[in-house]
């Protein structure tokens, strides 16, 4: 158990409650009670965590781990520490030095705006309490909080009820719980969070305690629950006393996780999130909210491949009424600021992830009612539509039947990292991704009106094969049509081009040409965690993403790995390969079992965002992440599907691809 082993409890409401398996808080995120006003929008950090000590007749004892500047930790209850489980939820085992033996364990009630909190002796012996302090805060989740004299530490106490108010127009902070409260307020000072330092972030933050919690643990078992406003009514609900309250929506919570099919199941519920009567996807956790184009990806997965049919409706509608100018909004920010259209992919993404869905939809048998299927055709034609057209930041369809798009200043395909005015990889033009995505638009449009746009897709399709194909590298350009200067190409040597064989419903390239395109794909960018975003033997390579903001972003798509790409690389190995039995199981070894790896490496149960595209293949960025959760979903129901009447593995093909390398560790 390390600082880097994460756990994740969300609340499907866009709060959450999350940690480190070894105790110390190593990031601004990590809170016990961390709600969303506004659906994953809005976010507050009502209560950052607590410390817990036991006290026996041989002495006391911590529970809780912090860490200070200049890097002290103190207390240091990871030396107690005996084990950690995350089945059904996060729970500790603490075997402290006179023998006696603690459980704590945390969990977040599904729907419910709070954090129950437990701990109960394992050994029964006499003399023995147990003291938390809280750690408030009530801050934006992206600040640090300081000692400051607008803070009010009073304490509303009322039954099994405390209740703080530190600022005017923020929200109430409750605890329900059987402990006795002495109020003591203080400022506990100079906490350190190591993963801020490590992103070249500030790092340092005051917290400020109100008092402190007592029980009496040979007597009973201690229950704290952390609450919004928004909870109250159902934890106050009845007579019965916290403490029943607490175990009675344990037992809920334990059995609504028991019903889920698997663990991947269970965790993509996590990203499944209210917002109003709608449903959206959390991009990622801790510091993501909803992003069109990672909604779009991550559905297929999250929703599709589990049979969450009525999510996926619940998404999908609303976003289609979302539409401007042929364009859905990529993402909607924090404080009810305007939703913004910065993305060239994410309209092409929701035409097939709403393709996908009508068709899972049709071969299940799920009902959808007739306003809603028109709504849903209304949108692809919308988008298609408003792309031929031309619409916002020169996205517009070309007389080659291609689609233009790009200016200075605009991140527009999903490699969008931007720093300041600086756009890492601008990528103007005709990217090669975004062509797989118009043409398969055009091809489900074309599904809807054949004689409006299958000229279209057939002209586009043509000029794609002939103007994108890279004959002295056996593969596609990156970038053609760059800076919109016609037959300019950027041959940089990077994932995107897998979409044209694998991922998509209608591939571009089959034959040789597309053996050629995995080959390459899986000879310069594969690793264990997924694809390269650029080849190694690029001079513009960085090796790992790790720094300052700059740095990271610098390298963000500069050969940084990014687990979500592996589902279409597979889809495409599988096609040129042939989806043999013998070679789905090739695939479950060395493409699968990595991935299934690491869900026990950083966000427990979860998979990354990225990792260095050098070995060792650090993780980074958010140890949970929607799109790369849902591709390894969708890719495992691929390869454990079953097949029916398989066709014969393409030799021919394989032959030309070249042989796959004995090892993912490193090239």
């Amino acid at each position: 158990m390390t600082p880097h082993h994460e756990w994740l409890e969300a609340d499907g409401l866009g709060g959450f409650a999350s940690g480190t398996a070894s105790g110390p808080r190593t990031r601004r995120y990590h809170a016990l009670l961390l709600t969303s006003e506004l659906g994953p929008t809005g976010r507050r950090v009502l209560v950052n965590g607590l410390d817990a000590f036991v006290d026996t007749p041989a002495g006391t004892f911590a529970l809780s781990s912090q860490n200070y500047q200049p890097g002290v930790t103190t207390p240091d209850g990871a030396e107690c520490l005996s084990s950690f489980a995350m089945e059904p939820w996060p729970r500790w085992e603490f075997a402290l030095p006179d023998g006696t033996r603690v459980a704590q364990e945390i969990f977040v009630p599904k729907g419910l705006r709070a954090t129950v909190v437990r701990w109960r002796l394992l050994t029964a012996k006499p003399g023995v309490t147990l003291r938390a302090r809280p750690f408030l805060s009530n801050r934006d989740y992206h600040a640090l909080h300081h000692e400051n004299g607008a803070f009010r530490f009073d304490a509303e106490i009322l039954g099994e009820q405390a209740t703080w108010r530190p600022y005017n127009g923020a929200p109430a902070i409750h605890a329900l719980t059987n402990a006795r409260y002495t109020h003591e307020p203080h400022w506990y000072r100079n906490f350190l969070y190591a993963e801020e330092s490590a992103r070249g972030l500030d790092d340092t933050e005051d917290l400020a305690n109100p008092g402190v919690f007592l029980w009496n643990l040979t007597a009973q078992e201690a229950v704290l629950v952390f609450a919004h406003d928004s909870a109250l009514a159902e934890l106050r609900n009845g007579s019965q006393g916290i403490v029943v309250t607490a175990a009675t929506h344990a037992q809920r919570e334990e059995k609504r996780r028991a019903a889920f099919q698997s663990p991947l199941h269970r965790a993509a519920d996590a990203y499944l999130v209210a917002k109003g009567a709608a449903q959206t996807i959390v991009a990622g956790y801790p510091w993501f909210t909803d992003w069109g184009r990672d909604t779009f990806i991550a559905l297929r997965g999250l929703c599709l491949a589990t049979g969450r049919l009525a999510d996926a409706r619940g998404i999908l509608v609303p976003w289609a009424g979302a539409i401007s100018e042929g364009m859905v909004p990529n993402r909607f920010p924090d404080h009810g600021a305007q939703p913004e259209f910065n993305a060239v992919d994410a309209s092409l993404w929701f035409v097939v992830a709403t393709h996908e869905f009508l068709a899972t939809a049709e071969r299940t048998n799920f009902l959808i009612a007739s306003a809603d299927r028109k709504s849903l055709h209304a949108a692809i034609e919308a988008i298609v539509e408003g792309y031929a057209r031309g619409t916002r930041h020169r996205i517009k369809m070309d007389a080659d039947g291609l689609l233009a798009a790009g200016e200075p200043g605009v991140q527009l395909t999903w490699m969008d990292a931007k720093v300041g005015d600086w756009v890492v990889t601008p990528r103007i033009g005709k990217p090669v991704e975004v062509q797989a995505l118009w043409l398969n638009a055009l091809h489900i449009a074309a599904s809807l009106e054949p004689e409006k746009w299958q000229p279209t897709l057939t002209r586009g399709t043509a000029s794609f094969r002939t103007r994108f194909w890279n004959e002295e590298l056996g593969c596609l350009y990156d970038v053609i049509d760059v800076d919109h200067e016609a037959g300019r190409v950027d041959a940089s040597i990077r994932p995107n081009q897998i979409f044209a064989v694998g991922g998509l419903p209608l591939a571009l390239l089959d034959g040789v040409r597309a053996a050629r395109v995995v080959a390459c794909v899986e000879r310069h960018l594969l690793t264990p965690l997924g694809l390269r975003t650029l080849s190694p033997d690029d001079a513009a390579y960085r090796p790992r993403c790790e720094g300052g903001v700059i740095a990271r972003d610098e390298a963000y798509h500069q050969g940084t790995v990014w687990p979500w790409l592996i589902g279409a690389f597979v889809e495409a190995w599988l096609k040129v390969h042939g989806s043999t039995e013998a070679t789905r199981a090739e695939a479950r070894v060395h493409f699968l079992a990595p991935l299934h790896d690491h869900l026990q490496v950083t966000g427990l149960g979860h998979l990354s965002e990225i990792a260095d595209g050098t070995a060792p293949h650090t993780a980074r960025g958010c140890p949970w992440q929607a799109w790369s959760l849902g591709e390894f979903i969708r890719l495992t129901t691929i390869l454990s599907a079953p097949q029916k009447n398989p066709p014969a593995p393409r030799a021919k093909i394989r032959a030309r691809a070249g042989k796959r390398p004995s090892t993912l560790t490193s090239s």
